[in-house]
């Protein structure tokens, strides 16, 4: 299995396609794996590479505190070990919180970014979220979690139009729980993320996408990095919720492949 030592842990990875290196960074409690519907269509023109954060899928899961910051030295590291001195880089959520740490702190590393329904600074309201996440993980079985966090990150339309696919995705999510303590250290790494006053130093080409109807990360968080980040541009998905990329995963692997190649 390929995993590169980094930071003390081990990090696991994948990779696929060729081509110029794009970078992908999943989200809250997630794998690579779910990166999969977009994969399908990126493969064929860039190499990606699909990471399992600390704490997630494959790689080690270490005691917290987790940081966004540290995260995105996991994987600034994981990119010199795989010798790629820059590449394209997508981040969902927790990804994109992450890409914007990577983005700030190593600027040579990024080519041009991705942000994928995320975030620059938590509100009280936000925090509110992560900690109730956090928290009723740990008394609740997790297929009762994961139906509380679909109703979180799925719009309503949805569920109107694909709720045998949904019942498919909670079984599966269910099976592949991870261990409390990490995805606790997670939370911890979402509520702390801080790049709100720094956003102005992103230099590279940023496409900010998000979903009209999320109520997980709404639309005024991308209105806050939009106006910060100097080379930047957003995309709103009308009718989605905060997975607007897997609701409508056709159409945003047609958008977001137009500006990787564009830029």
């Amino acid at each position: 299995m390929p995993h590169v030592e980094v930071d003390g842990i081990n990090l696991y990875y994948e990779e696929r396609g060729q081509g110029d290196p794009l970078v992908l960074i999943m989200g809250l409690g997630a794998d690579h794996t779910l990166w999969d519907p977009h994969v399908a269509a990126y493969e064929q023109h860039f190499r990606c590479i699909l990471i399992d954060n600390r704490g997630a899928g494959r790689s080690d899961k270490p005691e917290g505190p987790y940081t966004t910051r540290m995260m995105a030295d996991d994987v600034a590291a994981l990119m010199d070990a795989l010798g790629i001195e820059q590449a394209r880089v997508a981040g969902i959520s927790m990804g994109g919180a992450i890409a914007q740490e990577l983005a700030l702190c190593y600027p040579q590393k990024v080519k041009s970014l991705i942000l994928i329904c995320t975030w620059p600074r938590c509100d009280p309201y936000t925090v509110n979220v992560f900690e109730h996440f956090r928290d009723i993980r740990a008394h609740i079985d997790p297929l009762t979690f994961v139906k509380v966090v679909h109703l979180w990150i799925f719009a309503p339309p949805y569920f109107e139009s694909h709720m045998d696919d949904l019942i498919q995705g909670q079984q599966e999510s269910a099976a592949n729980f991870m261990p409390q303590h990490a995805y606790a250290a997670q939370c911890e790494a979402c509520i702390t993320h801080d790049t709100l006053d720094r956003l102005e130093q992103i230099e590279v080409p940023t496409l900010i996408t998000v979903g009209d109807m999320d109520i997980f990360t709404p639309i005024r968080f991308s209105e806050q990095m939009l106006h910060r980040i100097p080379d930047s541009e957003m995309l709103i998905y009308e009718g989605c919720g905060h997975v607007h990329h897997f609701e409508v995963s056709e159409k945003f692997n047609e958008d977001t492949l137009e500006f990787l190649k564009s830029h």
